[in-house]
């Protein structure tokens, strides 16, 4: 089947929408939010008066009337945080002067942190925050204007949304009609402002000792050596590229080169199966496969060719011919001459591009051209082609990597997400390139060929703004803090935490041992469909509660509703909306625009729903809860639980599966499987294990159950639908909180499952 273009108006079948009637709108995973109670008790002795005038200044300069919300108007009433200079100070410390513990959950910035922040008070945050709320076309006009535009938009059209699916279909649209190329804006722009010798990538191998750098100058020249390659064979713009790389330097030059050209990169996690890989090549249909021969993660070799390979036969079985994979050699995993090769359609990257000029003209595209596609889990098991364009996602990105991070241009970043999550497109590449930052990429795992590791590049390379996972955080906090206080990290001067909640002991570890009490903590949420940061602290503006993703960035508005839609006040817990459309959203779900509009928007018209649950509490500060769909968020991966189902049924020896997520101690969330097997199977540790193969072959080893429960039956309703919330709580091991099983076809099933809960 031929290559395809990308486009922004796909349509396809409509997909139902689960409102999930057994839950609450209080309860996420059918458990309800923990809201943190403050503890009023006299805060430790300050080393400085400057850091208490520095606590004073902030109450202060941040004093609101009112109680605890202001109101702001942009079409429907908004409601924005106001309450963060009235909060009680006796339970709080300053950033740098005393750790943070249980008895204390309020950290203050230092007065000199403030002073020289982006945003230096939450007065300030709130006279911008109210100005985007109250004139988004006007706001971000002004913020994109600092970039690039050959041509700009016509300000009438600047901003269109319609987010009620009762008004017609779902439309968002940014800086249409302006002209731009996010490639130029990365590299070009910054060159031309005199950071060509800057140090664009400094990039960290596997192996210690092994690493490399790009300037802004050679990261240009690399992009466009492989830009004017893409081109020459064939590749247009809107024409698809699928990129499985690992962290290696060549991946975020491949995203550049694609976006210079026009054409849609859609990267695919270098972990994920062949059949995944399969799924996503068949969906967009790419002109070409860029990959590696194989990879060192720790001290295991992974022979990514092999797994391309395979998926590319099974894309040609169902007609999608992918006529060039151009493959990369990586030496320290493997030698050309061992990489399997099929001559006609593999080429070596190094053979052919370096060849190629180290100029390449820019492929102007429009605001709402599509920049990229990126796959992520769903709740029906089909993986969404979530899609982003570009103009509002090159400003949103370069504005919430700025203010988020308090970036200083002598900053060198360092994200630990990889490129085949979202993270990695924002804010490992486009973000911080956007604002000339130096970023660090790191091929390796974080505790190879120790738990020091991260520390020791932290020292290596000066890292100033470190940004990572919840996991990471909770799996070095298990090793010990040898490992953390071995190493110097003066050099640290923000922390940042992505990809699910972190709970408040691991934010205070992080804080306390990591940043020495001394740096604050960018504690984000966001969404592969949001694009870029949504809640979030802003360094140096307000204090910060452990485990709080604390007030909205600008210009988005955060609704709690519940079950029927009804916006709640003050102090509260629900579901999770945004009201109102912000740059950085995604545009549609490629080739299903019925059910980005069902998924996303008919649960409560009017309103962006997240999906996730989340608390709000009486100083205005939100909590997010977790999923209340069908997604699992393994380690910050979201995985869809009708995936994992599919996976285990497929085995000839099982009938019927059911996923559900529970709490672990390191990655969040756990994969907890109950399987039936067909009649007259025993259960045995073998078949436990081929399952679990089973499905790391067919999604990827991060998505393997952590408990596979043997169950001669499910709980069903008389309707036939599984209760699933009675399987949390089995696995939960909380078999005696079971609540109402009035509806169940067969109760005896129940006891059942609790009898095998050891087996």
């Amino acid at each position: 089947m031929a290559a395809r273009s990308l486009n922004c108006d796909p349509s396809g079948a409509q997909i139902p929408f689960s409102r999930h009637p057994n839950r609450l709108p209080h309860q996420v995973n059918g458990q309800r939010p923990r809201i943190l109670c403050r503890r009023l008790r006299p805060p430790p002795p300050t080393s400085s008066a400057a850091g208490n005038r520095g606590r004073a200044a902030f109450v202060m300069d941040t004093h609101f009337e009112g109680s605890g919300f202001t109101k702001i108007s942009h079409g429907e009433k908004s409601t924005a945080p106001g309450r963060a200079g009235k909060i009680p100070r006796p339970n709080a410390v300053i950033l740098g002067e005393s750790p943070a513990s249980e008895d204390y959950d309020l950290v203050f910035p230092n007065d000199d942190f403030s002073r020289q922040a982006h945003v230096s008070s939450h007065q300030q945050y709130m006279e911008m925050y109210r100005k985007s709320v109250e004139d988004p076309a006007g706001f971000w006009a002004d913020i994109a204007s600092q970039f690039y535009w050959k041509d700009k938009w016509d300000p009438q059209f600047c901003l269109k949304e319609n987010l009620d699916i009762g008004k017609g279909r779902i439309q968002i649209e940014w800086f249409k009609g302006g002209i731009t190329n996010i490639c130029y804006n990365c590299l070009d722009r910054n060159i031309e402002s005199g950071n060509g010798d800057k140090v664009a990538i400094y990039w960290e191998g596997n192996e210690p000792g092994v690493d490399a750098a790009l300037t802004y100058n050679q990261l240009l020249a690399r992009v466009c050596q492989l830009a004017n390659y893409l081109k020459d064979i064939g590749v247009h713009k809107g024409d698809a590229v699928v990129i499985y790389l690992p962290m290696r330097i060549e991946l975020p030059i491949a995203m550049l080169a694609c976006a210079r050209i026009g054409a849609v990169h859609s990267v695919v996690f270098a972990g994920f199966s062949a059949e995944s890989l399969a799924q996503r090549i068949m969906d967009c249909k790419p002109k070409v496969v860029i990959t590696c021969n194989a990879v060192m993660r720790g001290s295991k070799v992974i022979h990514l060719k092999d797994i391309v390979d395979a998926a590319l036969f099974e894309s040609k079985q169902s007609g999608a011919t992918i006529d060039v994979c151009l493959t990369c050699e990586n030496k320290s995993a493997m030698e050309k001459e061992m990489t399997k090769w099929q001559e006609g359609r593999d080429i070596w990257w190094q053979d052919v591009v370096p060849k190629y000029p180290i100029t390449c003209d820019v492929q102007w595209v429009d605001a709402e051209d599509p920049l990229f596609l990126l796959y992520t889990s769903g709740s029906t098991g089909k993986p969404k082609g979530v899609l982003h364009t570009t103009g509002g996602y090159m400003v949103y990105t370069a504005t919430t990597f700025k203010y988020a991070f308090d970036y200083k241009s002598e900053d060198v970043y360092w994200c630990t997400a990889d490129c085949g999550w979202v993270a990695g497109h924002s804010y490992v590449t486009y973000g911080p390139l956007l604002n000339g930052a130096t970023v660090l990429v790191y091929e390796g795992v974080p505790n190879y060929p120790d738990s020091g590791r991260c520390w020791d590049i932290v020292d290596k390379y000066k890292v100033s703004i470190f940004y990572t996972a919840p996991t990471l955080v909770r799996s070095l906090m298990r090793e010990g803090d040898e490992y953390v206080t071995r190493y110097s990290r003066k050099s640290l001067r923000v922390l940042g935490s992505v990809g699910e909640p972190i709970n408040p002991s691991a934010w205070r570890w992080y804080f306390n041992v990591v940043g020495d009490a001394r740096c604050p903590i960018s504690d984000t949420w966001w969404q592969t469909e949001t694009g870029g940061f949504m809640i979030t602290p802003l360094p140096g503006a307000w204090p910060q509660k452990p485990g709080s993703a604390t007030f909205p960035f600008f210009g988005v508005q955060p609704a709690i509703v519940d079950e029927k839609g009804a916006e709640l006040e003050g102090e509260c817990s629900g579901y999770l909306c945004v009201k109102s459309s912000w740059p950085g959203a995604f545009r549609t779900l490629y080739g299903d625009h019925d059910r980005y509009e069902t998924t996303y928007f008919s649960a409560f018209p009017g309103y962006y729903f997240t999906g996730d649950g989340c608390t709000r509490d009486k100083d205005g500060y939100y909590w997010l809860t977790g999923r209340v769909d069908d997604v699992i968020n393994v380690s910050g991966h979201r995985i869809g639980t009708v995936e994992v189902e599919s996976a285990l049924v497929s085995h000839p020896k099982c009938t019927e599966a059911a996923v559900v997520g529970v709490e672990h101690e390191v990655k969040g969330q756990g994969i907890y499987a109950f399987v039936t097997l067909v009649d007259g199977v025993p259960y045995s540790e073998e078949l436990k294990k081929e399952l679990v193969l089973t499905v790391r072959k067919q999604i990827g080893a991060f998505a393997a159950p952590d408990k596979i429960h043997w169950a001669p039956g499910l709980p069903k309703t008389r309707s036939g639908k599984i209760m699933r919330r009675v399987l949390r709580k089995i696995a939960s091991k909380q078999s005696d909180e079971l609540g109402d099983m009035s509806t169940l076809a067969d109760p005896a099933v129940v006891d059942q499952l609790i009898r095998l809960a050891d087996l």
